[in-house]
């Protein structure tokens, strides 16, 4: 699969009348419980005409949808998909294996901090076009980088931070006297499949242009190192990868403006810290 898009499926009752929401039958294994953040980890079975097994984290709408539930419960579940957004619902429980303790986990990395100086490594990674470039290549510009991958199949996760990358950068084109040094940069950790030819094709899916806009792969110890960096921690996982989010503005100083920890719609705010990364050091 060359992209996040997944095979349509079942259309269920709808929030909205211009909502479309997919809807798919699931069964899995419950590894994790969040509760403060209404999310519920599942190794699941293959979810016919949407996704392959995999261990993925899912939210639920329902603050009390997950009360009751504890790592090894075999449950079934409806998955919903909708353009912006993706929850499980109708959760039940069907059974128990036995599992281990879960494995404790290392604190999630921290970002660096915001106005300090950031080192742009001089990893040479390689584009969507085949060619060799660093993060280096674009010192003296705007940027803002993300890490994702493209098999990402749920809609509020790596396919909204490229819809994030897809709108801003749209936006910022059609400014006037806007300086033109800025770009985008979508970093991929799955390198084993995400070729560059991969990688072209997924960006041709968002309308991307390659003057303002690149996709990068590269050695998978060298995209883990640049990951880190940024304060991204993942790991992969059953045909998936589990990995938290970041966002970084870099101003054309090489100073870290900015950083979202988090998924959702910033597009507008990417483009006000990219503005406001320009005009700074453009001494506007």
């Amino acid at each position: 699969m060359a992209s996040c898009f997944a095979l349509p499926g079942t259309v269920s009752a709808q929030p909205s009348s211009e909502t479309v929401v997919r809807s798919f039958k699931g069964k899995g294994i419950v590894l994790e419980i969040k509760p403060d953040a209404m999310e519920v980890v599942i190794r699941h079975e293959a979810i016919s005409n949407y996704m392959d097994a995999m261990t993925m984290p899912f939210k639920v709408k329902v603050p009390g949808m997950l009360a009751g539930l504890k790592r090894g419960d075999q449950v079934s579940f409806q998955l919903n998909v909708a353009a912006d957004e993706s929850w499980i619902s109708d959760i039940v429980k069907t059974g128990e294996v036995p599992l281990g303790p879960e494995i404790s986990r290392e604190p999630s990395a921290a970002p660096p901090a915001a106005g300090s100086k950031i080192s742009l490594l001089d990893y040479k990674l390689t584009n969507e076009l085949g060619q060799a470039v660093s993060l280096n290549d674009f010192r003296g510009q705007a940027i803002a980088i993300t890490f994702f991958y493209t098999r990402c199949p749920l809609p509020d996760y790596c396919p909204r931070l490229s819809r994030n990358f897809q709108e801003a950068s749209q936006k910022l084109e059609q400014m006037t006297n806007l300086p033109p040094n800025w770009h985008f940069i979508s970093i991929s950790f799955d390198p084993q499949f995400d070729t560059p030819a991969v990688l072209r094709n997924y960006g041709e899916s968002y309308h991307y242009d390659p003057a303002h806009w690149s996709f990068l792969t590269g050695p998978a110890d060298k995209i883990a190192e640049l990951a880190h960096a940024a304060g991204v921690e993942y790991t992969a996982e059953n045909g998936t990868i589990n990995h938290n989010f970041r966002t970084l503005i870099v101003d054309p100083r090489s100073h870290l403006q900015t950083v979202f920890p988090v998924s959702g719609d910033l597009s507008d705010q990417i483009v006000s810290e990219m503005i406001k990364a320009l005009t700074t050091a453009n001494g506007r």
